[in-house]
């Protein structure tokens, strides 16, 4: 299964379980710049990855693997949108959201991986969240943030704070 069947199954109906194709890049992101997360699939799949064909699974891996590569060539991952044109649209149903609550999704999909457990990264890890926290509409008590010029902020951020958190988590600097 190549990406763009990939990209198509994820978008059909086919797809009870998993995230569409937007979110599935956040989720994939979030596992890949983060703290290990043994059981994304797990996850991804909410219990479910047995009712799913090992070609879809083989190919939400090599995806994953794609995007790990990426960074560790030292090059940005490409959000599957167009963040400044997207700046228009945050409603829950735009892109922009779609991706930031994949991207959370995967950051709390298991209790036992705390990104915020060590205290000499915990702000940064903060820091380097919030657009995807704020973006994603998760969070009720920060709606009172969630203004055009901030969320226009935070959107530009995204692929900045994608790099540095993959360098905060697997760096030794």
């Amino acid at each position: 299964m190549n990406k763009q069947e990939l990209f198509d199954y994820l978008a059909s109906d086919a797809n009870q379980l998993g995230l569409d194709p937007i979110a599935a890049h956040g989720f994939l992101t979030a596992t890949v710049v983060g703290k290990p997360l043994p059981n994304w699939l797990s996850a991804f799949f909410e219990g479910g990855e047995a009712q799913v064909s090992d070609e879809v699974k083989d190919a939400l891996k090599a995806w994953q693997q794609e995007l790990y590569h990426t960074l560790k060539a030292e090059e940005p991952i490409e959000l599957p949108f167009d963040a400044s044109e997207e700046a228009e649209d945050f409603s829950e149903e735009g892109d922009l959201a779609a991706w930031a609550i994949g991207f959370v999704d995967a950051m709390y999909s298991d209790e036992n991986v705390d990104w915020f457990d060590d205290e000499s990264t915990e702000e940064d890890v903060a820091e380097l969240t919030l657009p995807m926290v704020l973006l994603s509409g998760i969070d009720p008590e920060m709606d009172d943030l969630r203004d055009e010029e901030m969320l226009a902020q935070m959107a530009n951020a995204l692929e900045d704070n994608i790099t540095e958190l993959f360098l905060l988590f697997h760096t030794d600097d």
